[in-house]
């Protein structure tokens, strides 16, 4: 079935090229305090929050998790609204910048699963696919 509707255009994040660079840098160090400095440099930055939230999760830390991605997923959600979204409509993954936000909301389902908030993991799943499901499968969910 194809939907008649018109849908919004697509939103697009525009890259931060120095929270870019703080966190090629961080990658390079590979420590959890230079991901912070990043986070702390880049406060507005989805991509810093969700790579806080990834490496708490990969840890086994999921309440820290939930909490550094839920702040890369609200940070994320301020710039989208700057950048016209209205609550709707896509996200693509393939532009860099919108990866931050959709990476933040990808940590932010799975964390919140992990301390039994089922409701809100699969709101956020299906928040992903909303946005594009490619980011879900590249985010591998």
């Amino acid at each position: 079935m194809q939907n008649l509707m018109p849908e919004p255009p697509a939103t697009l994040i525009p890259v931060d090229e120095a929270a870019a660079a703080a966190l090629e840098a961080a990658a390079k160090d590979g420590s959890d305090a230079a991901y912070e400095q990043a986070a702390a440099a880049h406060p507005t930055s989805s991509a810093a929050w969700a790579e806080l939230a990834q490496r708490a999760l990969d840890e086994g830390h999921a309440v820290t998790a939930y909490a550094y991605a839920r702040t890369g997923y609200h940070r994320g959600l301020d710039q989208l609204r700057r950048n016209g979204w209205k609550g709707h409509g896509p996200v693509p993954w393939s532009h860099e910048g919108n990866r931050g936000f959709l990476h933040s909301l990808y940590v932010l389902s799975r964390a919140a699963d992990l301390i039994g908030e089922a409701d809100e993991a699969a709101r956020c799943a299906q928040f992903v696919r909303d946005c594009d499901p490619a980011a879900a499968d590249a985010l591998g969910g």
